[in-house]
């Protein structure tokens, strides 16, 4: 096997015009074209409206490479396209070889007769997505267009954010996005490696079914001619596990058993160990097998995986199982990191993934509108210890069941589960987001013809589970998002399946209408916010700081959202005194709303068992649902998440003055613990105070104390001015911490604080001792010029010790010494916000 990659060097150029570009590939026309100044950049001011009509264009891609001699002598030579995107003709040498119209899947095609000795030339011209997606939708039967979206888009298998969404820009870029490369082979190669596990008592039996191509069997008549392989299995520690297989075209099956495994957990329940695989494929005839002709290599963890569905009393549950336990899922929906794709990359989404283990996540959700991630994405989780719920890409839009549109969606679907099946991280398949529940309740969906409604089944409930059965049986697959079931039957039900649920935001409910709800799964519910300051100076000028200004409304897509922010803080607080107040205020909500709907179901875990909240991250600087912004920065949601997400809580559950305290464990181990409540006043003090001791099993959550404080707070007065403080403390240590009021926010009588600030330099960190004479709620902890991620942040004091903050030297981007960081911290609490 020979690989010539095409990689490196193009060069660009608009068709029908002279002036080239030269650019790198895997690459796109709008990284290119921002790179070298051809174009403003997309994300700043309004710029976006100007860019897109820039894909009314065609864009030629093209390059020269050499042959070897000993390439031509391979039996074949194929052209391999990992990633064109998306509407391409391919043209080797003058002559063109194919036409491509799907992004999400890779191309392979038979180039060896046009190849020549010497110089070759390629040229890909990729065709105007807006104009193919335009002439679908004026010759279509298709009304309906997504919220944000471009008219069209569920005509082309093309990420469809790339259109336009609820809180992404509309720049359908094109472009080489993924690798390219020529790939020669004499003899055999290894076509598709399945791995699947049985677990046994103290073992596990690993089952590798694999398919062996050839380019002509010819090779292979003669009897003295057989193929041969090998394996090798490299534990995480402990001896290399070795074995010799004879193979035979097509499909072979065989086993190897590993004493005494080590097995893959979810973050917070264990290890992550990795198992690597390498299969050879051994030169046939010979006693030396030499080099060989192929080799497949792989990273497995040992465990088992599901969902459980089972009946119970409240219905049918829905329930991650890993290694025979019921995990409580915790995450957030992930999109795509970038709207210009080539800007994405492991070392980045390394530092988003690592982020969600720091909160506590154990599950992310792959979000169906964007594209399938790279190989380094899974291997990420499957290192860090996340849950990967992936769905297929396809999202809010209606698909017509056409026998080309089939066999290419057929075809994109196999070669993404073939490429992510064998990761530990994977826990489920999933059809589609949200076209289930259109056809039920979106008006916009349901009043199409009940063809289009019958091309739903024949897509979603016949032939896409039927690939998953065949391609990855092992791997529970669910229809859709949210679902019961399928079939349309209640696909948001409270008691089975998972649920979408945006009455909070989009229906303007209050928070406590969370509380009403008791779901299964609840895969998606959001709360918008405003991204960090210096995010939004990224992409606008002082001037444009006005929530309602041009600019911040072409950042703001989600319609009549910037006007839903200031009703819920009408609702719950005063109205912020500048700009940068208003940010943190929004931000505050948007931390509290989620913080109440998890709390809520972390209560009733067993009834329910995961809450995913929308989203986790953002394609490009905007205000959004997301925790993390675009350029990284954590909202005050992502701080949040790391305390309403931790393994070991205490919550409080509050109704008028009764206060009721519930413990969690999503540990795999029984705790004994101390929790305790107390009942302060503004000046911290302690007007009443309780502690229980308690036991809190493993993977469990209960109440454990309730004090109804009616008696003592018995004045209008005492309701504005008081609060309560629970914390839950392990061998004496303050593990969750969380208070509470009996008034909202906006009727508190908040002091305006006078802080006091120290800094201590210790090795590696920096301290921040931090104390104030008054109750602070939420105090937001900033450095002036860094990006830094806190120990803690937006956390209450709520005594006169304060708070110590540790800041490790590694997150700061300068050298400081104590006094010149202390110079650039900045305060800012709910008391000093009007």
């Amino acid at each position: 096997m020979q690989k010539y990659l095409l990689d490196g060097e193009w060069h660009l150029r608009e068709a029908g015009t002279d002036k080239e570009l030269s650019v790198m590939i895997p690459g796109s026309v709008l990284e290119a074209y921002t790179k070298a100044g051809l174009l403003p950049d997309p994300y700043y001011g309004e710029n976006e409206k100007n860019i897109t009509s820039l894909f009314e264009k065609e864009f030629e891609y093209r390059r020269s490479f050499t042959v070897a001699e000993e390439l031509l002598a391979e039996d074949t030579v194929d052209l391999v396209c990992l990633g064109l995107d998306t509407l391409g003709d391919i043209i080797l040498n003058g002559q063109k070889i194919a036409s491509v119209n799907n992004m999400h899947r890779a191309w392979r095609f038979g180039v060896k007769s046009l190849l020549k000795k010497g110089e070759n030339e390629i040229m890909i011209r990729f065709h105007s997505p807006n104009a193919f997606i335009r002439q679908a939708f004026e010759n279509g039967n298709i009304t309906y267009v997504n919220l944000g979206n471009m008219a069209g888009s569920g005509y082309l298998r093309k990420a469809h954010s790339q259109f336009g969404w609820d809180w992404g820009p509309q720049l359908p870029d094109v472009g080489i996005w993924r690798s390219i490369f020529l790939e020669a082979s004499g003899t055999a190669r290894i076509g598709d490696v399945y791995i699947t596990q049985k677990h046994e008592k103290g073992r596990v039996d690993l089952r590798l079914k694999v398919r062996i191509d050839t380019p002509d069997r010819r090779h292979f008549w003669a009897e003295d001619r057989r193929l041969c392989g090998r394996i090798r299995i490299s534990p995480p520690s402990g001896s290399l596990i070795e074995q010799q297989v004879d193979l035979d075209l097509d499909e072979n099956t065989f086993s190897i058993t590993i004493e005494n495994p080590q097995l893959w957990w979810p973050n917070g329940l264990g290890a992550h160990p990795l198992y690597g695989v390498e299969l050879e494929l051994l030169s046939p005839g010979s006693e030396d097998p030499g080099s060989p002709l192929d080799i497949y290599r792989c990273k497995i963890g040992l465990r088992t995986m599901t969902i459980s569905t089972e009946a119970d009393q409240w219905g049918r549950e829905f329930a991650l199982m890993v290694n025979g336990l019921k995990v409580f899922s915790m995450g957030a929906d992930y999109i795509p990191e970038d709207s210009i794709i080539p800007r994405v990359n492991a070392d980045r989404t390394r530092k988003l993934l690592e982020d969600c283990v720091k909160a506590n996540f154990n599950t992310i959700r792959v979000w169906g509108g964007g594209y399938y991630p790279d190989d380094f994405f899974y291997d990420l989780c499957d290192e860090l210890g996340l849950v990967v719920w992936q769905d297929l890409m396809f999202a809010c839009n209606i698909y017509v069941f056409t026998e080309d549109f089939t066999a290419n969606v057929a075809e994109e679907v196999r070669q993404n589960i073939r490429r992510i099946r064998h990761h530990a991280s994977l826990g489920l398949w999933c059809g589609n987001n949200e076209m289930e529940v259109a056809w039920v309740d979106w008006e916009t969906v349901r009043d199409h013809p009940k063809a289009v409604k019958a091309d739903y089944i024949k897509l979603f409930e016949v032939l896409l589970p039927q690939l998953a059965r065949e391609t990855d049986p092992n791997t529970f697959y669910w229809l859709a998002s949210p679902s019961s079931g399928g079939s349309f039957d209640e696909p948001n039900a409270d008691d089975r399946g998972d649920v979408h649920y945006w009455e909070v935001w989009h229906g303007l409910k209050s928070f406590a209408e969370y509380r009403k709800h008791y779901f299964r799964y609840c895969s998606e519910f959001g709360f918008e916010a405003l991204p960090e300051l210096d995010t939004i100076a990224s992409f606008s000028a002082p001037e444009d700081h006005n929530l309602f200004s041009p600019v911040m409304e072409a950042h703001q897509k989600c319609p009549s959202g910037n006007g839903k922010i200031l009703y819920y803080i009408s609702e719950t607080y005063r109205y912020p005194k500048d700009f940068a107040s208003l940010v943190y205020i929004s931000q505050i909500l948007q931390m509290e709303s989620i913080q109440y709907g998890v709390e809520h179901w972390r209560r009733y875990r067993g009834r329910c068992m995961g809450a995913i909240y929308w989203q986790l991250n953002d394609c490009w600087p905007v205000i959004s649902w997301a925790s993390i912004d675009y350029y990284g920065r954590w909202k005050a949601l992502h701080y949040g998440a790391r305390r309403f997400f931790a393994p070991l809580m205490v919550s409080i559950f509050n109704e008028v003055k009764n206060i009721r305290l519930f413990t969690h464990n999503e540990t795999p181990e029984a705790v004994n613990g101390l929790v305790r409540l107390t009942l302060r006043d503004r000046d911290f003090r302690a007007l009443a105070s309780d502690e229980v001791q308690v036991g809190i099993p493993a993977l469990s959550a209960a109440e454990v104390f309730a004090r109804d404080y009616a008696e003592l707070v018995n004045t209008a007065e005492l309701e504005r001015s008081v609060f309560v403080e629970a914390e839950l403390l392990i061998d004496r240590r303050v593990v969750s911490r969380q208070t509470a009021f009996f008034a909202a926010p906006k009727a508190f009588s908040f002091k305006r604080p006078r802080y006091t600030l120290d800094l201590i330099e210790t090795g590696d960190a920096f301290v921040i001792r931090l104390k104030a004479d008054t109750f602070c709620r939420f105090v937001q902890l900033k450095i002036s010029g860094e990006d830094v991620v806190f120990q803690d942040n937006y956390f209450d004091i709520v005594n006169s010790e304060g708070r110590e903050i540790l800041v490790l030297k590694s997150d700061l981007k300068d050298s400081y010494t104590a006094e010149t960081l202390k110079g650039k911290v900045e305060i800012l609490s709910v008391g000093d916000t009007y």
